[in-house]
Order: structure tokens, then sequence, then C-alpha cells
């Protein structure tokens, strides 16, 4: 869900009033989440179902489960983990972090996004195999699902992506000693570093307004001026994209999200 309010420019990059600041708490943003129940052949076991491994390099993401039961294998640093997940759990984790969700039975989450949905926007990298990494145009030839393409097209692709990264996963797991997971931290730096104004841009707008409001209301408030409350607003929102193909599954996502 995206920020309201007035736009003003400071330093070539176009923000949003802090005092008007209108998207939803903290400058998160939600989707519904039904996670793939494709079988992953990658794993020896094809009865093992679940989305694509993917890292994020400047958000947090949280994970609300609303039904079904699975898990969130995470790989980082500091090793291979796998916390189980079942309705009602809460589960978040930092950028940096690999994660792939495992369907065992309808896994559904609402997925919350830092930075008015940023990982949606782009701040992901599939972990492909080295030689898909190399470039921009390289990564999107095979990750780009084709929003005009019929339904079974789409599908296809986000299947062969998902497979592929699985590949790149499984060799990031194996391998012995830190240098493949620097390896894959470096390449995707450098994949993603064309779009980063862009990236800024969608920070100002969010994350960094919903904080200057607070800092702002609260030095009001030290003044013993409450005129703000009066500008008091009740927002909502439905979906505007149901069961858009996303890594971890198909997606109900807000306006803002897209």
């Amino acid at each position: 869900m995206g920020a309201g309010g007035d736009r003003q420019v400071f330093g070539g990059a176009a923000v949003v009033s802090a005092e008007r600041f209108g998207g939803l708490p903290g400058g998160v943003a939600v989707s519904h989440l039904s996670v793939y129940d494709w079988p992953a052949e990658a794993d020896g076991d094809s009865r093992v179902c679940g989305g694509t491994p993917h890292m994020h390099l400047t958000c947090s993401e949280g994970y609300v489960v609303t039904g079904g039961r699975g898990a969130v294998q995470t790989l980082t640093t500091s090793g291979y983990e796998v916390t189980p997940l079942a309705a009602g759990t809460v589960a978040w984790f930092t950028p940096g972090t690999i994660h792939r969700l495992v369907n065992e039975g309808e896994l559904r989450i609402t997925v919350l996004m830092q930075n008015s949905g940023l990982p949606e926007a782009g701040d992901a990298v599939l972990t492909l195999p080295p030689q898909y990494l190399t470039d921009p145009e390289t990564y999107a030839a095979v990750t780009v699902i084709p929003a005009g393409a019929p339904e079974a097209e789409q599908e296809r692709v986000a299947r062969a992506r998902r497979d592929l990264a699985l590949e790149g996963y499984e060799a990031l797991r194996s391998a012995q000693g830190p240098e493949a997971l620097a390896a894959f931290h470096r390449a995707a730096a450098a994949l993603v570093r064309p779009r980063l104004a862009e990236w800024r841009e969608r920070w100002e707008r969010g994350a960094r307004a919903a904080a200057a409001a607070t800092g702002e209301q609260l030095d009001r408030l030290g003044r013993g001026d409450f005129s703000h409350l009066a500008d008091a607003a009740v927002r909502a929102e439905q979906p505007s994209v149901y069961g858009k193909f996303g890594m971890c599954g198909r997606l109900d996502v807000y306006p803002g999200n897209v």
C-alpha cells in the first residue's frame, strides 16, 4: 500500500511530506501468499514442494501464518536453519537471509514487507547458478515473468526459474567455507546497483516519511500543539491483483505493492 500526501523534492529525490504520510504503519506493505505446491525435483525428493529461494538486500520481511503448515529454510553466514510454520506463527528475518518456503499442506501466509513493499518491487535476487548472475540482462532473461502472457506460460516461467534457483541454492548449501556465499552476496549487490536510486525514492516516500511523521508529531505535542489529531482519517483497500505469480507462491497484492 502506497504512501499518500504532498510530494516535495529534497536533493533531487521526491519525498512525501512527513506530516501527511498516509501509508500503512511504519511504511510496511501487506500481501497474501498461497505458497506453491509444486514438487521440487532438485531436492532429490519430489515430495518436497515450495517456492523460489532468494535474498533481499535492504529489507526485512515478516510472515504471519494464517493456515496450513510448512517451514522456511534459511541460509546465512551463521549457517542453515529450518523454522517450522503453522497457523499463528509469526516469523521474520533481516536482509542477507537467503530463504525458501516449503509447503507441507496448504500453507497460507500474510506477508509484511519493509519499505512499502520494496521486496516485491525489486529488492530480491534469486539464488541462480553463478553464470546467470553476471549482469542484469542475463539475470532478467531467466527470471522475468511476461505480464501479458497466458497464465500457463507465466506458470511455466515461474516454475523454471524456481528450479534454476534451487540449483544454485543447493550448491550454496553444500559449499564448504564462506567463499561461495560471499561470491553470491557480491554478485547480488552488483546486480541491483542500477536500481538503487529507484529504491531510495520508494524508501523516502514510505518508511522514511513514516518515521519523520512520528518525529514531527512528537515535536508538536511537546509544544502543546495537537492540531494534527484533527486530520485523522481511515483508509481501506482491496487487493488490486489476485493470484500473481510471485517468488514463493501466488500473491494477492495491494496497489502500492505492485
